[in-house]
């Protein structure tokens, strides 16, 4: 069932909502018309491929049902602009389709203060959109711009290429969790996960970085071993990670077992960090900048020809745990 809204709606209808909520100046010249026509119309900045993506979150499937509308918005758009950084695009403008029980004006007016928070954050606009009433569910289609043939795909991985990963792997699972109160954890620890679960931050930074020097790339929503699996199927290849070398947060190690940690690094989901290939040469470079902490990465492995996910040192095949997050 969807959240139970309070009856206060005052007469708003679907234009008074978009008006009262959603009308916002972004200053942004590239966007010659935003919300309130029947089409956007932006001005594509020259000699750069446009690169869309589109979420949508469910109530009670990607969302608890009682989640604060802030935190919503939140979740909804950071998730969102995390496929933009895994092209390595610089996020432009969006599109919200929102679907509401009813036109709760306290409701909306936190959603909107999360949604363009973080819209501000990322110097993304809100171009347009559509409302409508029904159970609640978010759709929000991000735009983004990549100079021509430095886009980041997941087909680009050749045989001897490092494997890497930004961030830390396992606190979104860990947040879930927390989220719906079936893990423990100190105060310090179950914010920092709750913030990882509705603030995942979208890797705008680094895949801007990676133009030049990843040779594939995706975003860790699913799992690592799921999404490192899309790379291996569209570049034909398989991949030999070294699960010693996963980064853990010293949160998610405080608070569950190594094993425990290690599981969810593979598998958990809702990280949002990128993992991405380099070849030798740029892997030597990119560990250089690790090391004096330019960028935020870590090599885990290395893609070879073949078939499947394995363990580098002990040859397990990960294949039973690579399924990872499916909606049906």
């Amino acid at each position: 069932m969807p959240p139970r809204f309070k009856n206060n709606t005052k007469n708003v209808n679907e234009f008074g909502i978009i008006k009262e909520y959603f009308l916002r100046d972004s200053g942004d010249e590239s966007v010659l018309r935003g919300v309130g026509d029947d089409c956007a119309v932006v001005l594509p900045p020259k000699g750069q491929s446009l690169v869309m993506s589109i979420d949508t979150h469910v109530a009670g499937c990607h969302f608890p049902e009682n989640t604060d509308a802030n935190l919503i918005a939140s979740r909804a758009l950071h998730c969102a602009v995390s496929d933009l950084a895994a092209m390595g695009a610089e996020p432009l403008w969006f599109t919200l389709a929102l679907t509401i029980p009813s036109a709760d004006q306290a409701w909306l007016k936190s959603f909107s203060e999360g949604l363009f928070l973080c819209a501000q954050h990322y110097g993304i606009s809100l171009i347009g959109g559509d409302t409508t009433r029904g159970p609640l569910t978010i759709s929000i289609q991000v735009h983004g711009a990549v100079p021509e043939k430095s886009t980041l795909l997941r087909s680009g991985a050749s045989a001897g290429d490092q494997i890497f990963v930004t961030g830390t792997l396992g606190d979104g699972r860990a947040g879930l969790d927390v989220v719906l109160g079936l893990l423990e954890a100190d105060e310090h620890n179950a914010g920092y996960f709750r913030k990882k679960y509705y603030q995942p931050q979208a890797r705008v930074r680094s895949g801007l970085l990676l133009r030049y020097l990843a040779s594939s790339c995706i975003d860790i929503s699913d799992g690592l071993l799921a999404d490192l699996g899309h790379i291996c199927t569209a570049s034909s290849l398989g991949a030999r990670l070294d699960a010693s070398r996963l980064p853990l947060s010293q949160e998610l190690l405080a608070t569950v077992s190594t094993r425990t940690a290690l599981e969810w690094a593979l598998t958990g989901g809702d990280d949002y960090q990128l993992c991405f290939t380099a070849n030798k040469e740029n892997a030597e470079n990119l560990k250089t900048q690790a090391r004096s902490r330019v960028l935020d990465v870590t090599w885990i492995g290395e893609m070879v020809e073949g078939k499947g996910i394995f363990d580098l040192k002990t040859g397990q095949d990960y294949g039973a745990r690579q399924a990872g997050f499916s909606h049906f």
